[in-house]
């Protein structure tokens, strides 16, 4: 059975780089791609855009915990079967530990380790009292059915034990999951601590639903920050959004939400993707009931409002604006030199690899980077924490309005510096960020 509300963001990735094996051998090594490295790299970079004291570089190299759980879970059939859950927790200097949980076949340990850091990075960028953290359980979330779905989450939730909390880390949805699942993963919690207690550990978990007290506004919130950093683009770049055109990869949480937003700004969908396949409409898709579509079926598949082609083809599909909202990896040197677009939104985190990233900034395509682009969901995470402190609950206006606000000031921080330090938008996003650590740290110095 599926999981509730699924999400479409089980993609194929970008082809691995293949290396020759030892003389005499006819065999070819695949080359795994190596995420964390990726992301340790860009923080190299930007070190050095800002002359980076070493000793910082030095704590941020690596995460401060790195927890590997197996936990056992009773299936529907009666058979035990045992999982294997991370949590990452790369830096709290600035606040609690703060991150998603993936549920996904593909999780690993460096890939949670790489999204942790980018989370330390996004909190800083945003100027939230947050750290980074990730976590994710190894497994096929639609291959199970929604009781083994919630004992899996129960479970692996009552395993971490005190590695989380709403003072010390605070999970969110991510790949897999979603509010149902922070709903099992509070009430898990809550039942945890003392009965005096319960209704203070609310905030131990932010994207739950509204009425189990989430806010108003998470759903849509990291679609939404895509969708204002394109604005200050756009008019950065004197284009006009209305009449445009975009192409979709990964048509869940995100990709929906960035397309049916921007769709009331006058930008049509032409192109949409995700793990069922890939389909064109050249007259624009609606996007209102293709989302609705993939929350009642699980993906796009079936779909009659499109043309199925194949991932080679969506990726040739002209377009102002691509949008990729699935997994990391996904624009290697085939698909960056494919695209025909103006301009990238990073929806997804990473899903441009180096070598592709290069070809797109050759061929002057602009890449809005997933450090800014995507954070508008941790963002209003924050402010979900900021009401379950407060026992608040604030209209959706106010939401919005907050959002905008943050999401305006980032995007116009990291232009800014990417101007006068003559650097890419992504090594900017980093720049600023480790800036804004690196002075903490300063300021406190190392204990003892």
């Amino acid at each position: 059975m599926k999981s509730p509300d699924p999400t479409s963001e089980t993609l194929q990735a970008a082809p691995l780089s293949a290396v020759p094996a030892a003389a005499g051998s006819s065999r070819t090594i695949v080359k795994e791609y190596d995420f964390f490295k990726v992301v340790q790299d860009y923080l190299d970079r930007a070190a050095r855009t800002i002359n980076l004291q070493e000793f910082v570089r030095t704590i941020l190299s690596q995460p401060k915990n790195e927890l590997i759980i197996n936990f056992p879970v009773k299936m529907d059939n009666g058979e035990v079967r045992l999982f294997k859950g991370y949590r990452v927790q790369h830096n709290n200097l600035l606040g609690p530990f703060k991150g998603g949980v993936r549920y996904h076949p593909s999780v690993t340990l460096d890939d949670v380790k790489a999204l942790a850091a980018m989370m330390t990075w996004k909190c800083a960028l945003m100027r939230i009292p947050y750290g980074g953290g990730k976590g994710g359980v190894k497994f096929d979330p639609h291959s199970v059915s929604k009781g083994e779905l919630q004992r899996i989450t129960r479970r692996f939730t009552h395993a971490l034990g005190e590695n989380i909390g709403p003072e010390y880390d605070i999970p969110a949805p991510d790949v897999g999951t979603n509010s149902q699942t922070m709903a099992w993963m509070m009430d898990t919690y809550s039942n945890m601590v003392g009965a005096a207690n319960k209704q203070s550990v609310k905030g131990v978990v932010t994207g739950k639903p509204v009425a189990s007290g989430g806010t108003l506004g998470r759903a849509k919130a990291t679609g939404q920050g895509c969708v204002i950093c394109l604005v200050e683009w756009s008019k950065e770049k004197n284009f006009n959004l209305e009449g445009s055109t975009m192409t979709v990869q990964g048509f869940g949480n995100v990709g929906s939400h960035l397309a049916v937003i921007l769709s009331r700004l006058g930008v049509s969908t032409v192109a949409v993707g995700d793990h069922s396949g890939y389909m064109v409409n050249p007259e624009g898709f609606n996007a209102h009931k293709l989302q609705d579509w993939v929350l009642a079926k699980g993906s796009i598949a079936g779909y009659p409002g499109g043309k199925p082609v194949t991932r080679e083809e969506f990726f040739k599909v002209k377009s102002d604006i691509f949008a990729p909202c699935a997994l990391e990896n996904q624009i290697g040197e085939a698909e960056a030199r494919s695209l025909d677009c103006k301009v990238i939104v990073e929806g997804a985190n990473g899903p441009t690899n180096p070598a592709g990233e290069k070809i797109l900034l050759e061929k002057g395509i602009d890449i809005l980077p997933d450090v800014l682009a995507n954070s508008g969901g941790v963002t209003v995470s924050y402010y979900e924490w900021v009401q379950n402190k407060r026992s608040e609950s604030w209209t959706e206006e106010e939401v919005d309005a907050k959002l905008e606000k943050a999401m305006t000031r980032a995007y116009r921080e990291v232009a800014e510096f990417a101007r006068q330090h003559k650097v890419d938008r992504r090594v900017a996003a980093y720049g600023l960020a480790l800036a804004r650590i690196e002075a903490v740290y300063k300021e406190r110095e190392i204990f003892p």
